[in-house]
C-alpha cells in the first residue's frame, strides 16, 4: 500500500528523522516509491545506509544519511549544514524513543533527555525547516504524535506530555502556515506493528485489539498530507475510540495495559537478584 505524493509540491528532497526502523522507515520507502529523493536521520548510521540502499535498489531515488542524536542540543547544526544544498520540500519530524515506567522511579536526567528527543527537537527541526519551506512557497511539515498523548498516559507520563506538545505545535503550525502554501498534518497513531511494541512490552495478544498495519498508517498520513487536514488517526476503529471513549475511561484503561505491560517486562524479585 503506497500513497500518491506530489513531487512538484513536496519534492524534490524529503528529510525523515528516526527513518531506521518502524513508521519512519516506512516513510521513507513510500516516499522513495513516489519518486522523492531522501534524506535519512537518525542516530544508527549502519542501519540507516542499509535503508537508503534498498530505496535506490527498489525506487531508483537518491539517498542521503545525516547521523546525528536528537537529544543532543547541537544537532540541527548538523542537520542544518549538510541539507544546505538540497532542495527540501519535505519533512517528516518522527524522531523519539517511548521510555515507559513509573514516573518517580525513572532518573530525572534521562526524563530531560527524553524531553528533548520527544519534544524539543520537533521545534529545532520544523523551526529550520519551515523558513526554508515558506521561503520556496510550498511543501509540508508532517509531524508523528501519539494516539491519546492529550489526555496524559499513566507509566508514559513523560512521554505522553511531549508528544501533547508536538500535537499543539502541530495543530497550530496548520493554520499558520497555511497561507504561506504549507502543509502541515499531525499524525496521531495508536498501536503499529513496529519494533516499538516489544519497548513498551506490547504483544498483538494484550492489545484490546489488533495494532494497525504500518504500511496502512503512512499511507494514511500522506494523503490527509496532501489534503492538508491537521489531524490523522490511523485506523477506523482507532478513529472511533479516539471519539466515543470519555478521557477518564481511556486514562484507566491505557495505564492497566501499561502497568500489566512493564510488570510482565520485570522479573520476579529472585531472577533479579541472578542478574550480572
Amino acid at each position: 500500500m503506497n500513497a500518491r505524493i506530489d513531487k512538484s509540491q513536496f519534492g524534490p528532497w524529503a528529510v525523515i528523522t528516526g527513518a531506521s526502523s518502524g513508521i519512519g522507515r516506512e516513510f521513507a520507502r513510500q516516499i522513495a516509491h513516489a519518486g522523492l529523493n531522501t534524506v535519512l536521520v537518525g542516530r544508527r548510521s549502519a542501519l540507516l545506509d542499509d535503508v537508503g540502499r534498498s530505496l535506490t535498489r527498489n525506487s531508483g531515488v537518491q539517498f542521503r544519511v545525516i547521523t546525528a542524536d536528537f537529544s543532543e542540543d547541537d544537532f540541527i547544526t548538523t542537520v542544518a549544514r549538510q541539507t544546505a544544498d538540497l532542495d527540501v520540500g519535505l519533512l517528516v519530524s518522527n524522531a523519539g524513543t517511548p521510555s515507559p515506567g513509573k514516573f518517580l522511579a525513572l532518573d530525572r536526567a534521562e526524563l530531560a533527555d527524553g524531553l528533548r528527543l520527544n519534544a524539543l527537537s520537533h521545534l529545532e527541526i520544523a523551526h529550520h525547516f519551515g523558513r526554508r519551506l515558506v521561503s520556496r512557497g510550498r511543501g509540508g511539515l508532517l509531524f508523528v504524535g501519539a494516539m491519546g498523548a492529550g489526555k496524559g498516559v499513566p507509566y508514559m507520563v513523560n512521554d505522553s506530555a511531549a508528544k501533547a506538545y508536538v500535537h499543539g505545535l502541530a495543530k497550530g503550525l496548520h493554520q499558520e502556515l497555511k497561507p504561506a502554501g504549507i502543509h502541515v498534518t499531525l499524525l496521531a497513531p495508536g498501536p503499529t506493528d513496529t519494533p516499538a511494541l516489544a519497548v513498551l512490552g506490547l504483544t498483538p495478544e494484550n492489545l484490546p485489539m489488533r495494532p494497525t498495519k504500518v504500511d496502512l498508517c503512512v499511507s494514511e498520513a500522506l494523503r490527509s498530507l496532501a489534503a492538508n487536514r491537521a489531524l490523522i488517526i490511523p485506523g477506523r476503529m482507532n478513529r472511533m475510540m479516539d471519539a466515543l471513549v470519555p478521557e477518564g475511561l481511556a486514562q484507566k484503561m491505557m495505564g492497566k495495559m501499561f502497568q500489566k505491560s512493564l510488570a510482565a517486562k520485570t522479573p520476579p524479585p529472585q531472577a533479579q537478584a541472578q542478574v550480572g
